[in-house]
């Protein structure tokens, strides 16, 4: 449905930014342009591409673990809120943080079938890490988004060891984008999707703070794309695969 091989001379080549390309974009990012950026959070991958029993179609998905205090801290509570622009989507832990305002365990993001997986690991995960935080109780926060166009969804290929895997992969500095965790399987605007990040110093007199960012890519129709103000999509000679546009309008 989407090309998106390699060819042996591209494998090694670095990936481009908008902003390599010359794409104005507003404000100063941060060292890396990540949300990795913000002092002490850690961002893993696990990624899942190939073959694989009962996916007959072919595997294309995973796990991103976000740590906002990082690995050796990350029962540490750590300010959260809420904001829904698209209710369509599972997002575990959302009661707490918004009774509370915080958050007490690692972030993941997966397909939409492995949501319980994936909560499953976080809980192993802290209960082997961090021991006197997981006796209490714990409400891991994992969000979803589908990626049945490109993976065999049903197959249930991720599991609890994939989710652990992806916290310990956890580092600092820069961050992968594409075809990582779970973007593997995304579409946005009727072009391959996945994951990508942000940041942006934001500066108040003498003061400055990073705000950084994180995003699974999984939406939008092809005459909705727009860069730095430019209507792209709508004059895009690009084939749009068979079915996107219609399944993509449905989920926005």
């Amino acid at each position: 449905m989407f090309n998106v091989e390699l060819l042996p001379e591209e494998a090694d080549i670095r990936h481009e930014r908008a902003r390599d390309l010359g794409v104005p974009f507003d404000g100063v990012p941060g060292t890396q342009n990540a949300i990795t950026d913000v002092p002490g959070i850690e961002v893993g991958f696990v990624t899942l591409t190939g073959d694989a029993p009962g996916a007959p179609g072919g595997l294309r998905t995973g796990v991103t673990a976000i740590l906002p205090r990082g690995k050796q801290k990350a029962a540490l509570p750590c300010a959260a809120g809420i904001a829904v622009l698209n209710g369509n989507g599972e997002l575990t832990g959302r009661s707490w943080i918004e009774e509370s305002g915080q958050l007490q365990t690692p972030i993941a993001i997966t397909n939409s079938h492995a949501v319980g997986a994936v909560h499953a690991g976080i809980d192993r995960w802290m209960a082997a890490n961090h021991p006197q935080a997981a006796a209490a109780w714990m409400l891991p926060v994992v969000g979803e988004t589908w990626d049945g166009y490109l993976n065999t969804i049903n197959a249930q290929t991720i599991a609890p060891e994939h989710a652990i895997a992806a916290i310990e992969n956890a580092t600092s500095g820069p961050v992968e984008e594409g075809n990582v965790g779970g973007g593997n399987g995304m579409n946005c605007y009727g072009f391959k999707g996945g994951t990508g990040t942000a940041s942006r110093v934001v500066t108040s007199g003498e003061k400055s703070w990073t705000v950084g960012v994180l995003l699974q890519a999984n939406f939008g129709s092809r005459k909705e794309l727009r860069v730095a103000g430019q209507t792209l999509g709508r004059s895009s000679a690009a084939p749009l695969p068979n079915g996107v546009q219609r399944l993509v309008c449905k989920r926005t």
